[in-house]
């Protein structure tokens, strides 16, 4: 079988909502409606939002109402979950939700179900509340899911409406090799965390396609991956661009957050040696520059991973310039590596 080469295979966008320093959520959801309105005309495929808590700098807290309303102010691209922490919800709360948001918006959303919190644990306490449910429940909260959507749960005592009867993908999301047994054993589409978490993604994705269960959901393994992509019309700009990306990251590092700050002209005095050792290690797919560079990069990177998908996330702090990286980044998909 041939290799699949980056003009082959989809793109997609995972978007944290990110709250920039000097602005609100409101403002925040209005860029990613553009946002999504841009890339859904430039042929992208999906449009994911991921559920994390408790961060300054993320809006994307209640991932489902959000959906809804990218789902709403667009038409054709598929919308959905980058992902729910399904630990933090009861699944038939989560099969309700995702049964409106497919009602409303017919063969467009997605459902990606994480098994991690999205948050520290204290604030994962103040979610839960008297729900004792965790990470170990998993792999049974999926299966509570598939079951509510299924037509055969009709004669049930607790059914999911809307939601029974509907066809909702669900994807499994991780960042370590538990997740890739989980989704080869469930036969589901595997999504990988390698924008944050590179450590485990070649032996995840290798194991999900030696060990994949074809299942009534799925006939072949399929894999996407998440990278941080900050693309400009110069390598140079976009190494200024990605400058609030390398804040955001060391202040998780260091567990100093804050809102998306604005790029700087040099990272010095901003990171120590070892904070960014530490980044740099956490962000290791991580593509910076002009459409040459990128593409070199991103073509070096799917010859050795052999995706199915790319699911895209960039930190970028001007909305506009997020936007034209996006820009940018499917113009290196439509022609490839460039021989000059």
């Amino acid at each position: 079988m041939a290799d699949k080469l980056i003009q082959d295979i989809p793109f997609s966008i995972l978007d944290l909502a990110p709250i920039t320093e000097g602005n609100n959520a409101a403002t925040t959801f209005g860029n990613s409606l553009r946002l999504a309105q841009r890339v859904e005309a430039l042929g992208y495929n999906r449009y994911w939002l991921a559920e994390h808590h408790n961060m300054e700098s993320v809006a994307s807290s209640a991932t489902s109402v959000l959906i809804g309303y990218i789902a709403g102010g667009t038409k054709t691209i598929r919308v959905g979950s980058g992902g729910i922490m399904l630990p933090n919800h009861a699944p038939l709360v989560i099969a309700e939700q995702f049964g409106t948001l497919a009602s409303l918006y017919p063969g467009r959303i997605d459902l990606g179900l994480g098994r991690a919190p999205g948050t520290d644990q204290i604030t994962a306490r103040a979610l839960r509340r008297n729900n004792m449910e965790t990470a170990q429940d998993f792999p049974e909260d999926v299966i509570a899911l598939q079951t509510y959507f299924s037509s055969e749960n009709s004669n049930s005592k607790v059914r999911a409406i809307p939601g029974e009867g509907l066809d909702i993908p669900i994807w499994i999301l991780g960042s370590s090799t538990d997740s890739a047994r989980l989704a080869a054993h469930f036969g589901l589409p595997y999504a990988f965390a390698s924008h944050f978490a590179p450590n485990h993604f070649l032996t995840a994705i290798e194991l999900y396609r030696r060990n994949f269960r074809p299942s009534q959901y799925l006939a072949q393994p399929y894999v996407m991956a998440c990278v941080n992509v900050i693309a400009a019309d110069t390598s140079q700009e976009a190494e200024r661009l990605a400058t609030s990306f390398f804040q955001l990251a060391t202040g998780i590092i260091t567990g100093k957050r804050r809102p998306l700050q604005p790029p700087v002209e040099s990272m010095d005095g901003l990171w120590g040696e070892y904070e960014e050792a530490a980044v740099r290690q956490m962000m290791k797919y991580t593509f910076i520059g002009d459409r040459k560079r990128v593409g070199t990069d991103l073509a070096y990177f799917q010859k050795h991973t052999q995706l199915d998908e790319l699911m895209v996330t960039s930190h970028i702090y001007d909305p506009e310039a997020r936007i034209h990286s996006y820009e940018v980044l499917k113009r290196v998909q439509h022609e490839g590596v460039l021989s000059s």
